[in-house]
């Protein structure tokens, strides 16, 4: 298992985390496999999405701050609960086909690690998975 360390500095943020991911598999020497990807806060998440045009980025934070904003009450007390519904929806892990020592991502996909309750420093795990060789 290999670990990135990932920056906020925003109580809310995606960071393009694509580029360190990539650069995981392409050392692993894995040319077929799936690439799990997991974050172990309960106030972020990641996801894939858009990673050509800024705007849809733009677009998926303010849809999250106008969705479940801060300012709702809730009984969490840590005025944080806003940022635990986030994740939820956004989900804490994702797992993606490895194929010729790449990531297997459509053109225009990137991932991104979505901080909802920062500025903090935050970890993420990949776990590299060797495919059954087919030979």
């Amino acid at each position: 298992m290999k670990m990135i360390n990932v920056n906020t500095h925003k109580r809310q943020e995606f960071v393009d985390i694509t580029r360190e991911i990539e650069e995981i598999v392409v050392s692993s020497g894995v040319k077929d496999g799936a690439c799990l990807i997991y974050v172990p806060h309960t106030t972020a998440g990641v996801m894939i999405n858009e990673n050509a045009d800024p705007d849809v980025i733009y677009d998926v934070d303010g849809f999250f701050k106008d969705m479940v904003p801060q300012s709702l009450h809730f009984k969490h007390r840590e005025g944080n609960s806003d940022a635990h519904i986030k994740s939820g929806l956004i989900g804490t892990s994702l797992m993606v086909p490895i194929s010729g020592g790449g990531l297997a991502l459509g053109t225009w996909q990137g991932i991104y690690f979505a901080e909802f309750d920062g500025p903090r420093h935050r970890n993420v795990y990949i776990t590299i998975l060797k495919g059954i060789d087919n030979d």
